[in-house]
């Protein structure tokens, strides 16, 4: 007894110690936390602090945001094991098998706490202050915690959109907060503290990693590889606090201890918040099945991934008023989020032998018999979509999924993507093989599932993604094991250039070609379009290709060598043409090859376009295409001279600032000889006008004398569509379509429908239900899709609308899509 009460006295005396070693957020911030949002370099600030006097604590930048600001991630455990952190590391890596042969490690919990991924939900950041001191100054059970458990912190996710939101906060808010929902202070401008720099979901993106954060974050993530892995979120108001387990659907990839863990956890939290009176709910609205998500994702790698939702968001401010007429204040949603990330923290360590044996059963199963529904993945070598492949190449890379080369030709049998069913097929030795045998095994299955079961249709997001269709990549299943060799580079053959040559022809049949093209014109180089297939010295050159002559391009000090440098940068090849004399029409100087003016572009922004579809488009111009564009406020459109620019772009939005005089300024616009580019549902501003072409198609309401007020929700979703791919028709021999190929898969993300135009170009339709390959669609909109214009191009005037009705630059990770829009850009009119 007295051994006990010596060790009590000790535990307590150094907990004495930390806690008088280390200043509290209050002490070093100079105000307590929930009385002000953190700015994010105060929040830096006091972690380096606990980090420069805590030895149990180090800081480590893993990145900058586009704006420049700094990410760091923080490891909190023991001394004892900050002292061999790297050995800790590396042995759980070795757990996985991505670093060679798998072997067993050691036996401390890995926890991976994750916040404020959307900037205006803000109070997490707060909470994570309050984490790491109470973990390192002895609050609650923490120290004893640590002993088997490393804690890793990222107390800031997206550091941009907190502060844009923390800065509109500081600007707008009461000297005394007020709770009323309808003061400035409880609404945000747009487009919101939520989104990053460019106004993308970041909670969207683990997956796909197209942002600056997310490429970063996932780099020192599979450095890791954590047990538990937690993204802090807020909701509405009204809503109280979500914790696990889960809702359905869960993706079918998920394992029965990864549920059953989720369990235990939501019942470790449930004990605290059952003692303070804390509302909370389990099981509802938050699912486990699109794969990019902060809880999905790691999920899909091996750990036990879970969102957490507080009541608040960027209305809530520093305290808001609830439907009770409670006032929810910003202290006690910091204190629920600190409450359930200590919660996890002690549940992880009283579970820490058994995290790692499951983590290790997971892996061991991924590498030695998957679960996988394919067992082989067959990616088809094609000369024409190499550049895709490069591309899908570079996203397995970032996602450390192994891949081969076939090495031979074999007769095989798969399910075809592209025909949907089984199919025999002959392989080239040149084709990638994705074995299921390794340890992303089940991430492969998620991300290449050709038609995800759902358990309910009630889902929180997209329901279809698979990697095939996103990059119109030709792709077989195999239920059986195939053999690869070493994956080899793919060989970019040489550009010939020469100074005598008369013209020089890039084919259009990538991305990079759009590229090459984007750069060429900011440098001055002048081009031409094949609105006709070509044949120059026994080289065929589809349409959309572009001709770069001699002739006209005198400007250009040394073409040969700027156009050289060209074909280096973008991996394009260049072929010399030796004479403007065609094998076959056309000629080089036809008038089916039309020069091509650098198109000055405007885009629309601001009230009334939706925030993430205009950062798309502005993602595309700056990081993937790196052509200039002019963003203009859709509320000066009136006060604005648009004739200054030859395109304007419409992201897709209610448009509910566009007044009459605003719409007549816009078709004007394309009367002149302008050309429009409406996207997703701003084309309804559009449809079914007095002598227009372009009508909406109408829903079948069905009957509707019997309805259920229980099911009201599900019956709305007869008319909706969450992410479903669709098999889309192209008239190739429109520009729109240039270089797409034969088939496009498009993402499908609204029940909206269109007529076929009567007068217009249809140059992507979906004639019957077959045409629908995966994902969630109800029956009416279904039939709705039936003999509809997707992509459309109406001529007005001296102008062109075009009509994109699907999104081609969803979330930046619909690959073909981007060549769609190069071409609503590049190739449309310019004929």
């Amino acid at each position: 007894m007295k051994k006990v009460f010596t060790t009590i006295l000790t535990c307590l005396f150094t907990n004495l110690l930390l806690a008088q070693n280390l200043q509290s957020p209050e002490e070093k911030l100079g105000y307590a936390l929930g009385d002000k949002f953190t700015f994010h370099h105060q929040v830096v600030d006091y972690f380096k602090y606990l980090s420069e006097n805590s030895d149990q604590m180090i800081l480590l930048k893993y990145g900058e945001t586009y704006e420049g600001r700094p990410l760091y991630y923080a490891v909190i455990s023991s001394e004892e094991n900050m002292q061999k952190l790297e050995e800790i590391k590396a042995s759980n890596i070795s757990q996985t098998g991505l670093n060679g042969a798998l072997r067993a490690g050691n036996e401390k919990a890995i926890v991976w706490l994750s916040y404020n991924i959307h900037g205006n939900e803000a109070s997490s950041t707060e909470a994570a202050m309050k984490t790491a001191y109470e973990l390192l100054s002895g609050g609650m059970d923490g120290q004893e915690w640590l002993e088997n458990t490393v804690v890793i912190m990222d107390p800031c996710v997206n550091p941009d959109g907190r502060d844009r939101y923390a800065n509109f906060y500081r600007r707008y808010g009461a000297k005394e907060f007020n709770p009323n929902l309808e003061a400035v202070e409880h609404d945000e401008p747009w487009p919101g503290g939520r989104p990053n720099h460019y106004l993308f979901d970041l909670n969207r993106d683990w997956a796909w990693q197209t942002q600056i954060e997310s490429k970063a974050r996932m780099k020192v993530y599979h450095e890791w590889m954590p047990h538990i892995h937690v993204d802090f979120h807020e909701q509405s108001i009204n809503s109280p606090y979500y914790f696990a387990p889960a809702a359905e659907p869960l993706h079918e990839v998920i394992t029965d201890w990864q549920k059953d863990f989720q369990i235990q956890i939501g019942q470790n939290h449930a004990k605290y918040f059952d003692k303070n009176n804390w509302l909370y709910f389990t099981r509802e609205r938050f699912d486990l099945f699109y794969p990019s998500y902060g809880d999905t994702y790691p999920t899909f790698n091996g750990a036990i991934g879970m969102t957490y939702e507080q009541a608040g968001n960027g209305r809530a401010g520093l305290g808001a008023l609830t439907n009770l007429g409670d006032t929810l204040t910003l202290k006690e949603r910091l204190e629920h989020h600190f409450t359930t990330g200590m919660s996890t923290i002690e549940i992880a360590s009283k579970n820490a032998v058994k995290l790692n044996t499951e983590f290790r059963k997971y892996f061991s199963q991924n590498v030695n018999n998957p679960t996988d529904q394919f067992k082989s993945y067959i990616i088809k070598w094609d000369e024409n979509k190499k550049y895709d492949i490069s591309a899908l190449l570079a996203f397995l890379e970032d996602q450390k999924i192994e891949v081969q080369q076939i090495g031979k030709q074999q007769k095989l049998s798969g399910y075809s993507y592209f025909k949907r069913k089984e199919s025999n097929f002959s392989s080239d030795k040149n084709d990638l093989v994705i074995s299921a045998y390794q340890p992303k095994s089940t991430l492969i299955q998620a991300l290449f599932d050709p038609k995800p079961k759902y358990s309910d249709s009630l889902t929180y997001d997209i329901t279809a993604w698979a990697i095939p269709y996103a990059y119109g990549l030709e792709t077989y299943g195999l239920k059986n094991k195939v053999n690869g060799t070493s994956l080899e580079d793919i060989n970019f053959e040489e550009s010939l250039t020469s100074n005598s040559t008369y013209a020089y022809a890039v084919r259009w049949n990538s991305f990079n070609s759009a590229k090459f093209l984007a750069e060429a014109l900011r440098q001055g180089i002048k081009i031409r379009i094949a609105y006709k297939n070509l044949k120059f010295d026994n080289q065929l050159f589809n349409k959309g290709s572009l001709i770069i002559t001699q002739t006209n391009n005198d400007q250009v000090k040394d073409l040969n060598l700027a156009l050289s440098q060209l074909s280096n940068q973008f991996d394009v090849q260049i072929f010399p043409i030796t004479s403007g004399f065609a094998d076959q029409i056309y000629d080089i100087g036809s008038s089916e090859i039309q020069y091509l003016k650098a198109p000055k572009i405007a885009v629309l922004m601001d009230d009334g376009v939706s925030s993430l579809a205009y950062g798309e488009i502005w993602h595309f111009f700056e990081q993937s295409l790196d052509y200039p564009i002019t963003s203009l406020r859709l509320n000066n459109l009136n006060r604005i001279n648009i004739s200054d620019y030859d395109q304007l772009i419409m992201p897709s939005g209610s448009y509910s600032e566009l007044t009459e005089e605003g719409k007549t300024k816009l078709l004007d616009f394309a009367k002149s000889g302008g050309k429009l580019i409406v996207m997703g549902s701003a084309i309804s501003k559009f449809a079914d006008l007095e002598n227009g072409q372009l009508k909406a198609k109408k829903a079948d309401k069905g009957d509707e004398s019997l309805a259920v007020y229980e099911n009201a929700e599900r019956k709305r979703l007869s008319s909706s569509i969450f992410g479903a791919i669709y098999d889309v028709e192209l008239d190739t021999s429109h520009p729109l379509a240039f270089g797409l190929g034969n088939q496009y898969f498009s993402l499908k993300t609204s029940g909206s429908a269109y007529e076929y135009l009567p007068n217009g170009w249809n140059v992507g339709v979906i004639k019957s239900d077959n045409d629908h390959i995966a994902g969630f669609a109800g029956y009416k909109a279904k039939k709705q899709q039936q003999n509809s214009m997707v992509f459309g191009v109406e001529s007005f005037g001296r102008g062109e609308l075009v009509y994109l009705q699907d999104d081609p630059l969803f979330r930046a990770f619909w690959h073909q899509g981007k060549m769609l829009f190069s071409n609503a850009v590049f190739m449309v009119g310019s004929d």
